[in-house]
């Protein structure tokens, strides 16, 4: 594997550098934030921190080291309790949820993550938080891995869907009733020779986006930690 930016040595700032990895850092994922990928370039971000290209690339050499740093400054984001302060059921779920949340966030997250390793500090805090919190549930150290690892698969790929039905609304130029008024629509007239699929359509013509997102989130991280419960050794 090549080096990255968190095997590298990192050098020391000139005397008189005045811009920081922080500044550019968060200046960068305001950028992303509103413009996604496409909208990032290290031209367009050195213009934003009124800095020239030298000075940026000091800090941070190439794209793929910032989106990096970007990708680990989410993880940063994510919150953990301590399984004494909130029980280990109690706390996965705070987890899931603060995930999903950082995702919906960031929702240029889900082209990246999967790309390149997550190494970084704050990545590495967040799943040692992790193993503290899923080891005191009384799984088996291999289980600690498959039980946290469940419910990250399980939020990633859920949010990751749920990012992608919001890029697809707004790119039809609709709002929110609209385009789900004329997605149940084309639904219903599909389904007309599949009963069940009939009423399932109808039962959700009363829900609007964010409630059917949320509540099909919600079930579904509920049935993991309810199944994942019945495998904590007694």
């Amino acid at each position: 594997m090549k080096d990255t930016i968190w095997t590298r040595e990192r050098k020391a700032s000139p005397a008189r550098e005045t811009l920081s990895r922080d500044q550019i850092v968060a200046t960068a994922m305001k950028l992303l934030d509103t413009e996604g990928l496409t909208g990032l370039s290290m031209r367009k971000l050195a213009a934003k921190l009124d800095s020239g290209a030298t000075s940026l690339y000091w800090h941070v050499p190439t794209k793929d080291d910032l989106i990096d740093l970007l990708i680990d400054e989410v993880w940063g984001e994510i919150d953990v309790p301590e399984p004494e302060l909130a029980g280990w059921r109690s706390g996965a779920l705070l987890f899931g949820h603060s995930l999903r949340s950082a995702v919906l966030r960031h929702p240029w997250l889900p082209e990246v993550m999967y790309t390149r390793p997550s190494i970084g500090p704050k990545a590495m805090g967040l799943g040692a938080r992790g193993m503290v919190l899923f080891g005191a549930a009384g799984f088996s150290d291999r289980e600690v891995d498959l039980a946290m690892g469940s419910v990250m698969s399980y939020v990633l790929g859920t949010a990751s869907a749920e990012v992608a039905t919001r890029e697809m609304r707004r790119k039809s130029g609709q709002s929110e009733h609209e385009w789900v008024a004329d997605l149940l629509e084309q639904a219903q007239s599909a389904a007309g020779d599949y009963p069940e699929m009939q009423a399932s359509v109808r039962r959700r013509t009363a829900t609007d986006l964010d409630t059917a997102l949320t509540e099909s989130f919600v079930y579904g991280l509920d049935a993991l930690l309810d199944g994942l419960q019945t495998r904590v050794k007694k």
